[in-house]
């Protein structure tokens, strides 16, 4: 029997022991921290062994394959170790992906990989495809592949889950973006990180298809640096494209192999020049596998958008106020910025990634009147935006920092909790961030 070892006992560690267990592997799960109480319960169910707060070397060095949870790094001394040894270190994505047989649409970028990543799901949903979502989202994709028999999965796909893979190979490859983020990981060298974004067409073929923004500079760069076999479908607000997606006036046009379609972006429930693009992304997936024109247009009519994205939590005496938690590197909080059309308190700050946020100042001076900072070290925030705003002030909690976001505020103003950071320092992760935000709001 052949030994399977998990590095991490997080969701994807866990969902990739499953799909090991019920594929005849002897499994063992080691996690150098703790393991949450809800996945040992499962781990328990299933019958497979972990340990927790370290990792032993004789037990992990002897597998005969590692699936290795994409928050590890590749530079941590047990996988060096493993390496050594010539074992296979391998992400989830890639691991499920040896044992179903679905079309995969795969969705990474910087930015707006979740929203697209939603968006496609909704589309191909309403178009009674039998569709799962995973990645990023939701339940793990080897948890999925072991338990359901969809035809199609829509994966959200960070960079870290990419560096793991050898053979995966969506059918459809979307590129959202790319922006500096996460450069910590990739020895601060940008074209690292953009490698491993371009990872995702590594095993397409001429058969395949890569969605990709085409007003996106890096993108474009590396596209005409690389040969890349997929069928190239670009999509654009800036200029027309003869096979993709393109603005005409406040008019999206999709093109592709002949046919056309177009919708008024007022139809569109989510604003925004970014969702513009989400939605262009998204809606060429879902002609790509043949989903109706009439069908894709009545669907994007009545998408909501995701959770700590944007969202309107509620009004307060005329003061709105907007969770953006999930906006965790520089270009996100660009994006949400870019969205504010009233005077706006912003609420930033948190685990800073080597951010430059130079770029935010044209933004800040012209939409910002207040900056509320949510982080143990504002330093950096302090240096660029003290003199741009007219009040700044540091907090050390959600619920502080919408009370005194609140009182900068006056009605017909936006509070947006939009931190451009990790919350690793005050937070469990960007949804604990946003859920906060959102009970403290509701409590005011």
């Amino acid at each position: 029997m052949k030994r399977l070892v998990i590095l991490g006992g997080g969701e994807s560690g866990v969902g990739a022991a499953i799909l090991g267990k019920q594929k005849g592997y002897e499994v063992f799960v080691s996690d150098s921290g703790s393991i949450a109480k809800k996945y040992k319960k499962v781990l328990l169910h299933h019958e497979i062994n972990f340990e927790e707060h370290q990792h032993s070397e004789p037990i992990v060095l002897n597998a005969d394959l590692v699936v290795k949870s994409p928050g590890i790094p590749d530079n941590v001394p047990i996988v060096r170790d493993l390496t050594a040894k010539k074992v296979s270190v391998i992400s989830e994505i890639e691991f499920a992906s040896y044992y179903t047989n679905a079309t995969i649409i795969g969705i990474t970028g910087s930015n707006g990989k979740t929203t697209t990543s939603l968006i496609t799901n909704h589309l191909l949903k309403a178009a009674n495809l039998n569709v799962g979502i995973a990645g990023n989202i939701g339940r793990s994709f080897a948890q999925q592949v072991s338990e359901q028999n969809f035809d199609s999965y829509v994966i959200e796909l960070s960079s870290f889950q990419l560096d793991g893979i050898i053979n995966f190979r969506p059918h459809i490859a979307m590129i959202t973006n790319i922006s500096p983020d996460h450069l910590d990981r990739y020895a601060n060298d940008f074209n690292k990180y953009v490698a491993s974004k371009f990872r995702i067409t590594k095993n397409q073929t001429k058969d395949d298809f890569l969605i990709y923004d085409a007003d996106d500079v890096t993108i474009n760069k590396w596209i005409k640096n690389h040969k890349i076999k997929a069928q190239l479908i670009p999509f654009s607000i800036q200029k027309e494209v003869n096979n993709g997606a393109f603005l005409k006036e406040d008019t999206i046009v999709i093109k592709l192999n002949k046919e056309e379609f177009s919708m008024s972006i007022s139809n569109l429930k989510l604003q925004g020049k970014h969702n513009v693009k989400n939605t262009m992304a998204g809606a060429l997936a879902s002609q790509l596998l043949n989903v109706r024109s009439q069908s894709i247009k009545d669907s994007l009519a009545n998408f909501e958008g995701a959770e700590h994205r944007l969202e309107n939590v509620q009004k307060v005496n005329g003061v709105q106020f907007i969770n953006d938690s999930k906006a965790t590197n520089v270009n996100a909080t660009f994006y949400a910025l870019e969205c504010m059309e009233q005077s706006t308190v912003w609420i930033v700050g948190g685990v800073d990634k080597g951010n430059d946020y130079e770029d935010l100042l044209p933004l800040v001076r012209e939409k910002v009147k207040a900056i509320v900072c949510l982080g143990e070290d504002n330093e950096k925030l302090k240096a660029i935006f003290y003199n741009v705003v007219d009040m700044m002030i540091e907090t050390a909690g959600a619920e502080e920092a919408v009370k005194v976001a609140y009182k900068l505020s006056q009605p017909g103003d936006t509070v947006l909790l939009s931190p451009a950071c990790a919350s690793f320092d005050l937070f469990e992760n960007y949804e604990d961030r946003g859920r906060q935000f959102k009970s403290a709001v509701r409590s005011l």
